[in-house]
C-alpha cells in the first residue's frame, strides 16, 4: 500500500512541543535573565529586528546561528550557555554560567552582555534578574543568610518540588537594577529538575511584570473613565426630566449619548488587548507557581502568598475596570435605546399631526374644487347658451320664436350639458 501523505505542518507541529528544553544546570551556578519588550505595539513589532539583534550577540562570540524564523535558542555563548525566546510581546535571554562569585548577586555576569548592544536593542528593559544557585546547606544557614540578602518585609521563601530545593526572592530591583532569586538545592534535586526550578523563576517575573502593565493602563484610564461616567449620569439624568414632561429636545440627548458611546467604544478598543493580555500572563503566574508544589519555610510567607497580597489586588483592580468599562457600555446602550425609542414615538406623533393636517387641507382642497366646478359650469354655459343662440337662430326665425324665448328654451339643455361633461371628466381623473 501507498504511504499515507502528512499534514504539511505535521513534523513542524510535533517538534515545537519538544523545541524549547529546560536547561540542565549543576549547584554551584548563577544565571542571568534579560527580558526586551518594544514600547509600543509589541505585538505586531518587526521580529526580523529581533532575530537581527541575536545574530548580532551571537556574531560577537563566534557562536552559530539559528535557522531562519527560528523563535527560539540555546547554545554556548563563551564561557556560558546562552537561551533566547522570541514571545508574542517581548524576547528574553538568559545566560547560565558555572560557580557562584564571593559577592552575591554580583551584576558583572551582565557583562556578557556588551553595552552597546544592550542600546542598540529593539526595544527596552521589561525586566532582568540574577539568580544565584548553592548547595543546601542547613535551614538555619538559609534562613540567616537570607536576611542578609533580601528585603525582610518582601522576602518570599519556600520548599519546592517535595523539599529538594528551597527558593527565596524579595520582587525588589537592587542598586544594579536587576531582581534577585535564591535557590538553594538539596542532593536528592537532579540537574533537569534545578534547570526547570530556575526557568520558572525567570517565567514567574516575566509574566508577573508584563501583567502589571494591566494596572499601568488602568490608571492611565482612570480620569478619562470618571469623566465618562459622570457625563453619562448626568445625560440620564436629562432623560429622566424628559420622561417626566421636560422640554429639553430628545435628539440633542441622543447625540450627547451616542458621543459617550463612541468614546467608550474607543476606550474599550484600546484597552482590550492589553486586559486580555494581562489575564493570560495572569493565569501563567499562577501557574508557574502552582507546579513548584510550595511548602512554607521557617514561618516565611510562600510565593504564592505573596502573589495573593502584592499581585492579586492589581489583577482584580485589572479586571473590576474590564467589567466596569462593559457595565459602561452596556448602560449607554440600553439609554441609546430607550431614548431612541422616546425619538422614534415623539416622530411617529408629529407624522400623525402632520397627516391629520394634509387631510384637512386635502378636504378644503375638494371643498374649492367643487366650488370653482362650480362657477365654471355657470361661465362655460353663459359662452355656450350664446354660441348655441347664433346656432339656433335661423330655426328661431322659422319657427317664429323671439331671441328671449329662444334663449330660455336653449338656457337649460346646455346647463345640464355642460354640467354632464365636467362631472364626467372629473370621475375620469379620479
Amino acid at each position: 500500500m501507498p504511504p499515507v501523505e502528512d499534514h504539511p505542518l505535521r513534523y513542524a507541529l510535533a517538534n515545537e512541543l519538544h523545541a524549547r528544553p529546560f536547561p540542565s544546570l549543576t549547584a554551584p551556578c548563577h544565571a542571568a535573565f534579560l527580558a526586551i519588550k518594544q514600547e509600543v505595539d509589541a505585538s505586531a513589532r518587526d521580529r526580523d529586528l529581533d532575530r537581527a539583534h541575536l545574530l548580532a550577540l551571537l556574531d560577537r562570540y563566534g557562536a552559530p546561528h539559528p535557522q531562519p524564523g527560528a523563535t527560539h535558542w540555546f547554545g554556548q555563548l563563551g564561557r556560558y550557555e546562552l537561551k533566547w525566546e522570541s514571545h508574542t510581546e517581548f524576547v528574553t535571554y538568559t545566560l547560565f554560567g558555572d560557580g557562584v562569585a564571593d559577592r552575591p548577586f554580583d551584576g558583572t555576569t551582565f557583562a556578557a552582555f556588551p553595552e552597546d548592544w544592550l542600546d542598540d536593542a529593539p526595544g527596552v528593559r521589561m525586566t532582568s534578574a540574577l539568580v544565584r544557585v548553592e548547595k543546601l546547606p542547613g535551614d538555619d544557614k538559609v534562613f540567616d543568610t537570607l536576611g542578609d540578602w533580601f528585603v525582610p518585609e518582601s522576602l518570599a521563601c519556600s520548599r519546592v518540588l517535595d523539599d529538594s530545593v528551597v527558593i527565596a526572592g524579595d520582587f525588589r530591583i537592587d542598586a544594579s537594577g536587576h531582581m534577585r532569586f535564591a535557590v538553594f538545592v538539596g542532593d536528592e534535586c537532579g540537574p533537569r529538575r534545578l534547570g526547570r526550578v530556575v526557568q520558572r523563576l525567570c517565567e514567574i517575573e516575566t509574566y508577573k511584570s508584563m501583567s502589571m502593565l494591566g494596572l499601568s493602563r488602568v490608571r492611565s484610564m482612570g480620569g478619562s473613565l470618571t469623566g465618562i461616567d459622570e457625563t453619562l449620569t448626568h445625560i440620564m439624568g436629562q432623560m429622566t426630566g424628559q420622561m417626566a414632561g421636560g422640554t429639553a429636545p430628545a435628539d440633542n440627548t441622543l447625540d450627547s449619548l451616542l458621543q459617550v458611546s463612541s468614546e467608550l467604544e474607543a476606550l474599550s478598543a484600546k484597552a482590550a488587548y492589553r486586559f486580555a493580555a494581562t489575564g493570560a500572563y495572569e493565569t501563567l503566574v499562577n501557574q508557574r507557581i502552582e507546579i513548584l508544589r510550595e511548602e512554607r519555610f521557617r514561618g516565611l510567607q510562600t510565593f504564592a502568598e505573596f502573589m495573593m497580597r502584592r499581585f492579586d489586588p492589581a489583577m482584580r483592580t485589572v479586571k473590576a475596570t474590564e467589567r466596569r468599562i462593559a457595565s459602561m457600555s452596556s448602560r449607554a446602550s440600553r439609554a441609546s435605546d430607550l431614548l431612541r425609542t422616546r425619538v422614534d414615538v415623539e416622530r411617529s406623533a408629529q407624522n400623525q399631526s402632520l397627516l391629520e393636517s394634509m387631510d384637512k387641507r386635502a378636504d378644503l382642497q375638494l371643498r374649492l374644487q367643487k366650488t370653482v366646478e362650480g362657477l365654471s359650469v355657470v361661465a362655460i354655459s353663459y359662452y355656450a347658451v350664446n354660441l348655441a343662440l347664433y346656432m339656433a337662430q335661423p330655426v328661431g326665425d322659422a319657427a317664429g320664436l323671439s331671441k328671449l324665448v329662444l334663449a330660455a328654451l336653449l338656457t337649460p339643455v346646455v346647463i345640464l350639458g355642460v354640467w354632464w361633461m365636467v362631472r364626467r371628466i372629473r370621475d375620469k381623473m379620479e
